[in-house]
């Protein structure tokens, strides 16, 4: 007779109906309210529920996903405000299902329904939550899990818009010195996801904010006292500067003389990746066509260094294109003539 009264199977709408049920009274009560005793059997409940939800998205050891299954799941869970629910109560998750539960929000951000992005509607409607997750950075036990959804968040073009145009921006200029090495390096990783996947957005976001943008790049972070920082920092401005979509702007970076013994610093420090990194952003400057006089000035006074730094220079590994590059611009530099300011 049991098998008669066998519970049906959840569809994903129940499941992700009862997940925000659960949602709602975790947001409403806290872990030392001694009002409810089943508070623990019921985070237990979220725990699985979002364990399914994740079983759903991704398939398990048995079986694929089943695009419908995804596209029910994916409609009802941005059909009311469960993201917001899920950012919101996170911090009240325990690891295991925060894991779970990043994992959720970055397949979420992935799948279509109808030729739909639902998750990046949703997300231009809520952009506070996107700030929600920046500040995330700011909170050590919740800054990774933030930090990926956040990475997943600006995969859509206008949400990594609302990102760069955000005051929230400049917080990253900080957030990549935390003390924190993983949680400075998640920093960074999201930093440069913003400065390098939509480029259209990412060339308009330099040109509008080149004054505040490139003083901080500069001052905070090429001149930064962490090694790591330089370097990580001057590698992303090498990929910057080296796409074709800023080349307004490159030529810009390479026509000021600060830029320019900033470059010439990093060309001298000790570590060889660091060098090898300012040596693709210090070409750009010799290679410049129309150089303004004052670079040419701190070119010719400092050539005789130059040309002794770039006799040694060499990488860990044979580069044939390193070496060309190197020879052109030895070539550029010792056939400069000083010229008149205008």
């Amino acid at each position: 007779m049991k098998g008669l009264f066998k519970n049906k199977p959840r569809t994903p709408t129940d499941i992700v109906r009862q997940t925000r049920d659960i949602l709602i009274y975790a947001d409403r009560t806290s872990s030392s309210d001694p009002r409810d005793a089943k508070r623990e059997e019921k985070m237990a409940e979220l725990s699985k529920n979002i364990r399914d939800l994740k079983s759903i998205l991704y398939g398990n050891s048995e079986s694929e996903p089943i695009a419908e299954a995804c596209a029910q799941l994916t409609q009802e869970f941005f059909r009311e405000n469960n993201l917001r629910l899920l950012i919101i109560c996170l911090p009240k998750l325990n690891l295991e299902t925060r894991k779970d539960a990043t994992q959720v929000v970055a397949n979420l951000q992935r799948q279509q329904v109808q030729s739909r992005l639902i998750a990046s509607e949703y997300l231009e409607k809520n952009t506070d939550l996107l700030d929600i997750l920046i500040g995330g950075y700011e909170n050590s036990d919740m800054a990774l899990h933030y930090g990926a959804m956040l990475r997943e968040c600006i995969r859509h073009q206008s949400v990594a818009r609302y990102v760069l145009e955000s005051e929230n921006m400049k917080k990253f200029f900080d957030y990549i010195q935390l003390p924190n090495f993983d949680i400075a390096a998640d920093a960074a990783a999201t930093f440069k996801e913003l400065l390098t996947r939509h480029k259209s957005t990412v060339a308009e976001f330099l040109s509008k904010n080149y004054e505040w943008f490139f003083a901080e790049y500069n001052s905070k972070l090429l001149e930064s006292v962490n090694y790591i920082t330089r370097r990580q920092a001057i590698k992303l401005l090498g990929d910057i500067l080296l796409d074709r979509s800023n080349s307004v702007v490159m030529t810009r970076y390479v026509s000021s003389r600060d830029n320019l013994r900033i470059l010439m610093n990093l060309l001298r420090e000790s570590s060889k990746s660091i060098q090898t990194e300012a040596f693709h952003v210090f070409k750009l400057f010799v290679a410049n066509q129309n150089k303004p006089p004052d670079i040419i000035t701190i070119l010719v006074a400092n050539r005789s260094k130059l040309l002794r730094l770039f006799a040694d220079f060499k990488t860990d590994k044979e580069d044939e294109q390193f070496e060309a590059d190197k020879a052109q611009v030895v070539k550029e530099i010792a056939a400069l003539e000083p010229r008149d300011r205008t």
